[in-house]
C-alpha cells in the first residue's frame, strides 16, 4: 500500500515565500491596470487619427491634448532654416529626417517634420522640387515633445545635427519664436517633390503588459508549487 502524503510547513521557508508570492502577484497586478491604461491611450489614439483635421488654433495651453490629432494650417516654410534628424531609416536605408519651421499666417511658428531623406538627399538643393515656395496649405499629425532616451547621443546643434527632437532648442536654434509646443508630422501629399517622403502616421505606444504580467504570476504560481512540493512529505 502507497504512503499517504502529508504537508508540513516550516518556518524560514513559509516566512520567505509568502512575502515573495504576495509581491509577485501585486507586480502581475499592477501591469494589468497598466494595460488596461494603455489600452485606453491606444482607443483615444486611433480616435484621433480617425477624425478629419480640424484649423490648428493660435494658442494650445494643454499639448498633451493635441496628441496625434490631426489638424490642417496655412503659411509658409523656411526651407533656408530646415534641421536634420539624424541616424533615421527607411526601409533599411540610412539618411535623415527633415524639419522645417513653418510661419503661420498669423506670425506664429511651427516646426513640421516633413519626412525623409538619404544621406545624399541632405543637402536642398538636391531636391529642390520639394521645396514649395509661398503660401502653402497642409495637414499633419501633432506629436508632443518626448524626452531624451538614456541611450540617446547629445544633438549637436553646432552641425546642426539632431539625434532627438528637441522642440525649445531646435526652434532656438532657427531663431523663430513664438513656436507652438507641438511637432507637426506632415501628412505623406504635403511635399509637391519627390523628396521628402513623409510616412503615414503610427501609434507608438507598447503594449508589453499583459506579457509582464504573465512573467510575474507564473513566476507566483511557480514559487508557491515549489514551496508545497518542498513540504510534501510521504507517511508510511
Amino acid at each position: 500500500m502507497k504512503g499517504a502524503f502529508s504537508f508540513r510547513p516550516t518556518l524560514w521557508p513559509t516566512l520567505l515565500t509568502v512575502p515573495a508570492v504576495l509581491v509577485l502577484i501585486a507586480l502581475g497586478t499592477w501591469q494589468m491596470d497598466r494595460l488596461a491604461w494603455k489600452r485606453a491611450l491606444i482607443a483615444e489614439a486611433e480616435a484621433n487619427l480617425a477624425e478629419p483635421p480640424v484649423t490648428l488654433p493660435a494658442r494650445i495651453e494643454t499639448p498633451e491634448t493635441w496628441e496625434l490629432r490631426r489638424v490642417q494650417v496655412r503659411g509658409r516654410f523656411l526651407h533656408e532654416k530646415e534641421m536634420y534628424l539624424t541616424s533615421r531609416t527607411r526601409n533599411g536605408h540610412v539618411g535623415f529626417g527633415i524639419v522645417t519651421p513653418f510661419l503661420r499666417e498669423d506670425g506664429r511658428a511651427l516646426l513640421v517634420h516633413r519626412g525623409w531623406v538619404p544621406m545624399d538627399r541632405k543637402d536642398p538643393a538636391t531636391r529642390a522640387d520639394g521645396l514649395s515656395s509661398g503660401a502653402v496649405a497642409i495637414e499633419g499629425v501633432l506629436r508632443t515633445d518626448k524626452p531624451k532616451g538614456w541611450l540617446t547621443p547629445a544633438n549637436e546643434p553646432e552641425n546642426n545635427l539632431w539625434f532627438h527632437v528637441d522642440l525649445p532648442a531646435m526652434a532656438a536654434f532657427a531663431g523663430v519664436t513664438p513656436v507652438v509646443p507641438l511637432l507637426l508630422e506632415a501628412a505623406p501629399d504635403s511635399d509637391p517633390g519627390v523628396y521628402p517622403v513623409a510616412d503615414p502616421p503610427r501609434i507608438e505606444l507598447a503594449d508589453n503588459h499583459l506579457s509582464y504580467a504573465t512573467i510575474w504570476y507564473s513566476l507566483a504560481a511557480g514559487l508557491l508549487v515549489i514551496y508545497f512540493l518542498y513540504h510534501r512529505r510521504t507517511r508510511p
